[in-house]
């Protein structure tokens, strides 16, 4: 949040107080509160188009079984725990290490194509990926560069756990409230099969010192997938056909940032401590959007996409109705940033005009962020 000296700074050039909101001149408002919890509405935001791209191969959860066979027999763990504990039957993969790349910007070229929008009307790009081979430069100006952008389009990776596409999104529509951007495509690729191949061979070559809570602290490795997203938000009031970007609220839990840590050698999670983490802050986010939102009688619940079990919990904690909120994990498994997206771009079609969507996310860290759609 602003601090009293900048809030007078920010007042005195750009925007006014008014009963406790912080109204930027033609921007969004955003709720002042001193608990951590941000709130927002965005006033002329809109969802142009999100779509997907599927990575061609697929790995089933029991071709992983086998694979870890003798290491499943030794620690006397029954096989099919990625299907009954996670719900995850299987995952996609791309080829080859290049492939995650091509499949991001495929994404891009259609999210432009359905949102008619050419490439030289972008005036920003968002890439939203975990998934990188490098620390610099950044992943996004390589996908800028093939997109054909112009030179005038900033881009710039935001990354922040599987929270980064819905903080672009975010980001995109304050902007554009604003005024400082018109166009901002979002993108993301993730490609697992290092961090798969890696877990797989450390948990086979262990042998006898590996016990069930280390095979336990590498199971979320097993369940993640490989895919590509994007998506265009622009100006809602010279496009009337879009999905009016509502607003949200997010909120911080940073005290857990050592439950899920991950890099292309292994994630290592504490699963329980995340689940019991993530939910507290999701439903205390839940809670502080009350007095802001009406969310209990959506018609979709979108959410980010990690087992049976989260989901589960997060429909009985908020009491949610199981058959509005769409899953993806299922045949996916846990696509990152992507996996929102994707789902969102696979809900698209069940959507019709006035349908109200909740987009729910939440990211190691841990962080969340709920963001609500007028179809």
């Amino acid at each position: 949040m602003l601090s009293p000296v900048l809030a007078a700074d920010f007042r005195d050039t750009a925007g006014r107080f008014a009963g406790g909101l912080l109204i930027l001149d033609n921007g969004p408002v955003l709720q002042n509160q001193g608990d951590g919890n941000a709130t927002f509405h965005h006033r002329n935001a809109t969802l142009l188009s999100v779509v997907e791209v599927e990575a061609p191969d697929v790995l089933t959860s029991k071709d992983l079984d086998r694979r870890l066979s003798d290491a499943l027999k030794r620690l006397r763990l029954p096989s099919g725990l990625l299907q009954r504990v996670a719900g995850v039957r299987s995952r996609r993969n791309w080829r080859s290490d290049g492939d995650v790349r091509t499949g991001t910007v495929e994404a891009g070229r259609r999210a432009l194509s359905a949102a008619g929008i050419e490439p030289a009307e972008v005036s920003m790009m968002i890439n939203t990926s975990v998934t990188r081979e490098h620390l610099e430069p950044s992943v996004a100006v390589g996908v800028h560069h093939e997109l054909g952008l112009p030179s005038s389009a900033m881009n710039f990776d935001i990354t922040n756990a599987c929270l980064g596409f819905v903080n672009a999104m975010t980001l995109a529509s304050s902007l554009i409230d604003a005024g400082q951007a018109r166009y901002v495509l979002i993108v993301n690729g993730e490609d697992a099969r290092k961090v798969q191949d890696a877990t797989v061979e450390r948990i086979n070559s262990l042998e006898q010192s590996l016990s069930r809570e280390d095979f336990m602290s590498e199971f979320a490795s097993l369940t993640l997938g490989c895919g590509a997203a994007a998506a265009v938000i622009g100006p809602a009031d010279a496009h009337p056909e879009g999905h009016r970007i509502i607003g949200g609220v997010t909120r911080a839990a940073t005290q857990h940032h050592e439950l899920c840590v991950g890099d292309h050698r292994g994630m290592f999670t504490d699963a329980r401590g995340l689940l019991d983490g993530g939910l507290d802050l999701v439903m205390d986010a839940w809670e502080d959007a009350k007095a802001h939102f009406d969310w209990q009688q959506m018609d979709s619940y979108v959410t980010h996409q990690v087992s049976q079990l989260h989901t589960s919990s997060i429909i009985k904690a908020a009491k949610l109705d199981k058959k509005k909120v769409p899953v993806t994990y299922p045949e996916l498994g846990n696509v990152g940033p992507a996996s929102l997206p994707i789902t969102l771009a696979r809900e698209a079609a069940s959507l019709i005009s006035g349908s109200r969507v909740l987009c729910m996310g939440v990211g190691s860290g841990l962080n969340t962020a709920m963001v609500e759609l007028q179809w």
